[in-house]
């Protein structure tokens, strides 16, 4: 009996201690929650920053470098198929991914973007022009919508599209996002000392360390295709696919590179696609061809955002990437034949993670639990944060919801192949 009264009343003495406890955390406050690491120098990043209305890639090399691939604006124009603004609807989204990328800056004394790359010219890889476009206030007749609104507040040394000056490869450009683009990429030439250049399929020297090259000889940035003009994989050689005089969809001229750094290698390819309908013509497959010559990668975003007409089997089971990376401002970008095909252990046994940057309440209800279940995370900036030297690296989900970088979810260390 006396036992019992000791047990009884050690543990009230317990409850008491630990009620005690807590009363404390919640004066004290809760721990901070951990931050997204800043860049060191040696260090790569990769940044796809999620605005909700498209695509937008921003790249610290390892001697600091910099690099914006794609900034995209969808437009105002919201329903139930679209992702949300984020983190809200209060500036447009350039202004959030220059605001990204002027925080991931802090280490520089001079705030610049050294090279902007356009993969090719869509509004949700570039801005479109919609009736709240503003116009710039900096000089120039032209609305700041995506890369052009991410300039108005960071400027771009360089500046390199698939098609510059003639914008006529195979047909010329029309529409007016293309004609307020050709405005901004004039004017800044002109006036602001902004220096433009055609993208050069097959080179390895148009993207270049700009700080200390010598003390990072394992790094290279390969011009992999663009406008259909592929490396075969020698040297700067290039051949093309598509035959003369075809017209073709914009999404398959696409500009693609493949960044290396040591082992570590990632390929974006902006809209490229690959899914044809029986009977097409085979040399409407461009991520076949990609595929032969880019060979595995440890991390590769998501071909034209994993709609229906990318990431076929044959460039998937070439690539091998570990870590798939989504940009979703769309319900369709979560489709289920690709999903199917994207998870497919057989055509990629290396797959570590398909990880997307929303995955909207109608994405989940079409594909159903055992294929959301196939996908990391539910959504936010997927940050891929290469150590020096290039042998291993991890993934950071950060939230998008504000612009604190808190992390949401780490997943690595993954050794490079």
């Amino acid at each position: 009996m006396e036992l019992l009264k000791v047990r009884m009343m050690n543990k009230t003495l317990a409850s008491i201690f630990i009620t005690l406890i807590n009363v404390m955390n919640l004066f004290a406050g809760q721990p901070e929650a951990e931050k997204l690491p800043v860049w060191q120098e040696g260090e790569m990043e990769i940044h796809h920053i999620y605005t909700g209305r498209g695509e937008a890639v921003f790249c610290i090399f390892p001697d600091g470098t910099s690099m914006l691939i794609d900034a995209g604006d969808a437009g105002p124009h919201r329903d139930p198929r679209t992702t949300t603004a984020s983190p809200d609807d209060s500036r447009l989204p350039g202004e959030w991914i220059a605001r990204y990328i002027l925080n991931r800056l802090e280490f520089s004394k001079v705030k610049k973007i050294d090279y902007a790359f356009l993969t090719h010219f869509h509004g949700d890889h570039m801005g479109g022009v919609y009736k709240n476009s503003p116009k710039t206030q900096n000089g120039g007749d032209y609305y700041l919508s995506g890369l052009t609104d991410v300039c108005e507040y960071i400027s771009f040394s360089k500046l390199i599209d698939r098609d510059w000056p003639a914008y006529s490869n195979p047909v010329p450009q029309r529409g007016a996002s293309f004609e307020n683009y050709k405005k901004f990429v004039d004017w800044q030439h002109q006036n602001n000392s902004m220096d433009v250049e055609r993208f050069r399929p097959g080179s390895n020297s148009q993207f270049v360390l700009l700080n200390q090259p010598e003390k990072y000889p394992e790094f290279e940035i390969r011009n992999i295709i663009s406008s259909g003009e592929i490396w075969t994989g020698e040297g700067k050689n290039t051949r093309n696919l598509f035959p003369p005089g075809e017209r073709l969809h914009e999404n398959k001229l696409s500009a693609g590179i493949r960044i290396s750094y040591g082992a570590f290698d990632y390929f974006n390819g902006g809209d490229l696609n690959g899914r044809i309908p029986f009977n097409s013509e085979q040399w409407r497959d461009v991520e076949t061809p990609v595929g032969e010559v880019l060979g595995p990668v440890e991390v590769c975003e998501a071909n034209h955002h994993a709609w229906i007409d990318a990431m076929n089997e044959p460039f998937l089971h070439r690539v091998k990437p570990q870590i798939i990376v989504i940009q979703v401002w769309h319900v369709t970008h979560l489709n289920l034949s690709v999903m199917q095909s994207m998870a497919n252990k057989g055509l990629n046994p290396d797959l570590e993670h398909i990880i997307p940057t929303a995955v909207p309440n109608l994405s989940k209800a079409y594909l159903g639990e055992d294929q959301v279940k196939k996908l990391t995370g539910d959504g936010g900036h997927v940050v891929i944060k290469v150590e020096p030297g290039g042998e291993k690296y991890r993934v950071y989900l950060v939230n998008e919801t504000d612009e604190t970088f808190t992390v949401k979810s780490v997943y690595g260390p993954f050794v490079c192949r």
